[in-house]
C-alpha cells in the first residue's frame, strides 16, 4: 500500500468534506445523481470511443493502483544487482548454459527480463543483444503509459462534461421560468441550478482528484521500471560479455543513489 498517495487522497477529500459542513448543513445538496451521470458516464463513453476498450479496462484499474506500492523500489534495486551478481559467479564457473535453469526463477510479472535473460543464454553478439533488449523494453514502456494518455484524456473530458451538466441544467431552470407560477416554477429552477453546479463540481473533482493523479503516478512508475529495466539489460550484457563479479558491482552501482550502493564485501559478511 503507497500510504503517502492514499493520505494524500484522504486529506484533500476530508478538507473540501470540512468545507462543505463549514457553510451548509444540508450535506445531500451536493449528491446529484443526473449531475453524476452526465460527468462520469459521459467520461467513461467518451473513453471507450476514443482507445481500445483493454487499454480503458486498464486505465480504471490503475486508478486503484495509485494506492499499490510500487514494484520497483530503492531495496529492490539492490536486489537485482544482487542476483545479477549471483548469476556472473554462476557464469563463471558452469558458463552462458547454467543461465537456462535461472530462467524459470524470473517471476512471470517480470516479462521483459526474462525474454532478456533467455536471449542472453543464445550465441548473439553483445551489440545485437542490446539492440534487442533496448526494443523489447522501449516497446513495454510504451505499452505501459497507453493508459497515462487515457486517464490524462478523461482528466481534460470531465470538466467538459461538467459544463455540459451546467448548460443541461440551465436550459432546465430557463424552461422552468417560462412555464408554471410559485412553488412549483421554484421547484424546477432549483432543481435546474443543483444539477449545473454539481456538474461542474463533479467534473474539476474527477479530473483534478482522480484521473490526473493517477496518471501521474503511473506514469512515474512506468518511468521507474523503466529506470530498472535499462539497470538490468546492462548486467545482462555485461553477463554475455563475461565481465567479472567486482566490474559489474562497480558499473551498476552507477546507476544508484551512494547511499544505495551494492557492495559484495558487504553481502559475503
Amino acid at each position: 500500500m503507497a500510504l503517502p498517495a492514499l493520505f494524500g487522497f484522504l486529506a484533500g477529500l476530508l478538507m473540501i468534506i470540512a468545507a462543505v459542513m463549514m457553510n451548509t448543513r444540508e450535506y445531500l445538496i451536493f449528491f446529484h445523481i443526473e449531475a453524476f451521470m452526465i460527468v462520469i458516464g459521459g467520461s467513461i463513453a467518451c473513453a471507450y470511443m476514443s482507445f481500445q476498450y483493454r487499454y480503458v479496462n486498464i486505465a480504471f484499474r490503475a486508478i486503484m493502483w495509485m494506492f499499490k506500492k510500487p514494484k520497483s523500489t530503492r531495496e529492490g534495486l539492490n536486489a537485482d544487482i544482487m542476483r545479477l551478481i549471483r548469476w556472473a559467479y554462476l557464469v563463471q564457473q558452469k558458463g552462458l548454459p547454467a543461465l537456462e535453469a535461472e530462467i524459470r526463477t524470473v517471476p512471470t510479472n517480470d516479462p521483459v527480463i526474462k525474454y532478456c535473460l533467455e536471449i542472453v543464454t543464445t550465441a548473439h553478439k553483445p551489440e545485437e543483444l542490446r539492440k534487442m533488449m533496448e526494443t523489447a523494453i522501449e516497446s513495454e514502456f510504451e505499452r505501459k503509459v497507453v493508459p497515462v494518455t487515457i486517464l490524462r484524456t478523461m482528466g481534460a473530458n470531465a470538466p467538459s462534461f461538467g459544463l455540459i451538466g451546467t448548460l443541461v441544467g440551465l436550459i432546465a431552470m430557463l424552461q422552468g421560468l417560462g412555464g408554471g407560477a410559485g412553488d412549483e416554477m421554484f421547484k424546477v429552477v432549483g432543481s435546474g441550478m443543483a444539477t449545473a453546479l454539481t456538474a461542474t463540481l463533479y467534473g474539476i473533482f474527477a479530473a483534478r482528484m482522480i484521473c490526473l493523479p493517477a496518471a501521474n503516478q503511473l506514469q512515474q512508475k512506468e518511468e521507474i521500471e523503466q529506470f530498472r529495466n535499462t539497470m538490468m539489460l546492462e548486467g545482462l550484457i555485461m553477463l554475455s560479455e563475461k565481465k567479472s563479479p567486482r566490474f559489474m558491482q562497480d558499473r551498476l552501482n552507477s546507476f544508484l543513489d551512494p547511499s544505495n550502493h551494492f557492495s559484495i564485501d558487504r553481502q559475503i559478511k
